[in-house]
């Protein structure tokens, strides 16, 4: 096939973009910011991907607390999920859809919210020890990695399309378990030929040495990631390589509307090379 033919096909039937919208930052994202998604939209499909974790300490207070968080044998923490956390996370869900729904719409994009546990994200089996105190001991945790997408479910991949993906999973024993939100992302945008995964988070950059990086190659992001990141940009950076090794051309993290952050106007912008 000529490239001649290959960028008609691209320019008819266009890549999704996956945006992964953190939950810390959604109320931060003003009438502007949706503007400029919407317009972006419009010539291409859209998989928006939301993160929980604001919305969840909003509805009850217990998700503040430490005893929320465990810490499995290898440092890694997660929440500790049961069926009434996996119940509560669908509750937030079903809300922000709704919010993100009143946004999108009336700016002529239409949507549709999916569950990863219908069929669209699978998860292997989850840690089983965690420590609490100085002990280590076996909990039954509804948390489990990705173990591969499914893109069947995402049928009407279409311009002025959405796509709100509430990142469940469903395991081998077919139970709902909590999985990373960015990670489900870059798994998402792999299975589905995406060009660009955006990371949308409450920092404008990524931080090396207290100085903002406006582009980083993958294996220098990894190494930053395995002896300087901590916390949540940790989990942004390892999701941003699984991307890209699953095909994604750039992973981009940053506050700023969708289309700076890919124009490379403002954020972070991670390659392969």
């Amino acid at each position: 096939m000529s490239d001649t033919l290959k960028n008609l096909q691209k320019q008819q039937h266009p890549a999704p973009t996956v945006v992964k919208l953190g939950g810390s930052c959604l109320d931060d994202l003003d009438g502007a910011w949706w503007d400029d998604l919407a317009e972006y939209g419009r010539d291409r499909p859209l998989i928006l991907v939301h993160g929980w974790s604001k919305p969840l300490k909003q509805l009850s207070p217990r998700y503040s607390e430490p005893s929320a968080i465990l810490r499995d044998r290898y440092g890694n923490q997660s929440r500790w999920t049961t069926p009434e956390v996996i119940e509560d996370i669908k509750t937030v869900s079903a809300a922000l859809s709704d919010q993100v729904f009143e946004l999108l719409e009336p700016r002529g994009i239409t949507a549709e919210r999916l569950l990863g546990s219908d069929g669209l994200i699978s998860a292997g089996e989850g840690e089983r020890w965690w420590w609490q105190g100085k002990q280590l001991v076996e909990l039954a945790n509804l948390v489990g990695p990705i173990s591969g997408v499914d893109p069947a479910p995402l049928k009407n991949l279409q311009a002025g399309h959405a796509y709100l993906v509430t990142p469940l999973a469903r395991n081998a024993a077919g139970q709902e378990v909590n999985t990373d939100a960015d990670r489900a992302a870059a798994a998402i945008a792999g299975a589905v030929g995406a060009a660009d995964l955006v990371l949308v988070t409450d920092v404008a950059h990524l931080l090396i040495d207290g100085e903002p990086v406006r582009r980083i190659t993958a294996e220098a992001a990894t190494r930053f990631r395995d002896k300087g990141a901590t916390g949540g940009m940790r989990k942004k950076l390892r999701a941003a390589g699984e991307a890209l090794e699953r095909g994604a051309e750039r992973v981009v993290i940053g506050s700023a509307h969708v289309t700076d952050l890919l124009a490379a106007r403002t954020g972070t912008v991670i390659t392969r090379t």
